[in-house]
């Protein structure tokens, strides 16, 4: 029985959302203020290049990169070549389906679908099919004829197509009948951006982190959503009412006297899931290596001898690395080819039950994952979709002090953690005034883009921050000095 628990950071420059099971974090959702994702996004975008080579094309739709759709993205024909299906200069409406990453730009499609609790809506397509995840194939059929009776109601067949999400296991007619009422009322809007505004315009922007959390993650076995800030809490109490009231008597405004984050220790885990090497309770260990390509997982005995022989210790090896690795997959956000290297199985039952534990492990994911069987090199490769950047990715740039061969944390990730330092010390020691110590280059973001963050933090705890610059510090090192 899974006991989930979702905890809510909110700050004005940024907001944290854990998934915690049973006690033990399993995902974490990161969105600044600066640069939200932009997953979801619906855009009135412009053709600016063409790609016959690549059967693809290049679109503007108002951001510094301009955005890729490949041809397979535009026509549900395959075949179609791209230079048929659109031109330079043309007007397209899109929505991104991966953030940008890296030097590449935003993943773009015409295909467009809008999410409610239970319901996708896909306007233009017939289309009507049920989440995976719901198995029964009674309550499948039970659900279609729900959603195949509210659209002739409404007056929609033949003019959009529904997905019912895992959500809608078990619900009623009534909240099938709300969504799809509130979808239609949704895209009527959007239909009338799509004609007045100009291009390239954004025409439905994906709602902020906390709510798409509480619409996306909330699930039946989801016992209690702490939120630490009142404003959030507030406008999440009110989305609730409105949109997802049997989620609305799980939800509390976190009031303890410590961090929301140090429950169950979320904070500690999160910089452990930054680490490259995770120890496993047997002795042996993962190594995780992120590259431009792919993710390699290599997984080693270390100290651990098993009690009747070598299979035996590797056996039980790959199976605790298996349930590791489930987890930092999806703690770590790891996205697009996956490799893992277990240790060398020569037993084939070995082989199927290390996989098959890793599969249910993933059972829980979120995103869309593909794992196939032990390759003759001994290797398993999976596939997970990739829609946002990695955790490492998030928090983390490449080491100039290295020559770009590690990483470490970035200036802004370090102004976080000092805010959040801060509150904690006042919390616990409400001290006159507060000196931090830190590198230049942390203490010239302080003072410049996140200077309002820090004005917020002084006016909310009525203290005054100073800043010195520690000319010896990496960018990674502070000390916060309690006067």
């Amino acid at each position: 029985m899974v006991n989930a628990e979702i905890l809510m950071n909110v700050t004005p420059t940024e907001s944290r959302v854990a998934v915690v099971e049973n006690g033990v974090l399993q995902e974490i959702f990161i969105e600044r203020s600066n640069h939200r994702g932009l997953v979801g996004n619906i855009y009135k975008g412009r053709v600016v290049r063409v790609l016959p080579g690549m059967q693809a094309a290049f679109v503007d739709i108002g951001l510094e990169r301009a955005a890729f759709i490949h041809s397979s993205e535009i026509s549900r024909d395959n075949n179609a070549p791209i230079v048929q299906l659109v031109r330079e200069g043309q007007s397209l409406i899109v929505q991104v389906t991966k953030d940008p990453i890296g030097t590449k730009g935003a993943r773009l499609t015409t295909h467009l679908s809008i999410p409610s609790r239970y319901l996708v809506y896909m306007p233009g397509t017939a289309h009507l099919g049920v989440s995976q995840r719901i198995e029964e194939e009674s309550e499948r059929e039970r659900l279609k004829r729900l959603v195949t009776g509210c659209m002739e109601s409404e007056g929609l067949t033949g003019e959009a197509g529904f997905i019912l999400r895992t959500a809608a296991d078990g619900v009623g007619e009534d909240e099938i009948l709300a969504d799809v009422r509130y979808l239609r009322r949704l895209w009527r809007k959007l239909e009338e951006r799509i004609k007045d505004n100009p291009l390239p315009s954004m025409i439905y922007d994906e709602l902020p982190l906390s709510q798409r959390a509480i619409r996306d993650l909330a699930r039946p076995e989801t016992t209690k959503i702490l939120i630490d800030s009142n404003e959030t809490y507030q406008k999440i109490d009110q989305f609730c009412q409105q949109y997802v009231p049997e989620v609305a008597e799980t939800i509390e405004y976190y009031k303890g006297p410590g961090p929301i984050f140090e429950l169950y220790n979320v904070e500690e885990d999160i910089q452990r899931g930054l680490e490259r090497q995770v120890a496993l309770k047997s002795g042996g260990y993962l190594v995780i290596d992120q590259t431009e390509a792919m993710t390699t997982i290599d997984v080693n005995t270390g100290g651990f001898v098993g009690r009747r022989n070598l299979e035996d210790t590797i056996f039980k090896t790959n199976l605790e690395a298996a349930t590791a690795i489930g987890r930092q997959v999806r703690l770590r956000n790891l996205g697009g080819i996956i490799i893992l290297d277990f240790i060398d199985m020569t037993d084939v039952e070995h082989q199927r039950q290390v996989l098959r534990m890793l599969e249910k492990v993933l059972e829980k994911d979120h995103t869309k994952t593909k794992i196939s069987g032990v390759s003759e090199l001994g290797l398993v490769e999976m596939t997970r979709k990739r829609t946002r950047e990695s955790l490492e990715h998030m928090l983390m740039e490449p080491c100039s002090a290295c020559q770009g061969r590690g990483s470490v944390k970035t200036a802004e990730t370090i102004c976080y953690e000092i805010f959040r330092e801060i509150l904690r010390e006042e919390r616990a020691y409400n001290a006159g005034t507060y000196l931090v110590l830190a590198s230049q280059e942390v203490v010239d973001r302080l003072l410049d883009e996140d200077s309002h963050g820090l004005a917020d933090l002084e006016a909310f705890i009525g203290k005054t921050i100073r800043l010195q610059v520690e000319g010896r510090y990496r960018q990674d090192e502070y000390d916060i000095i309690l006067q």
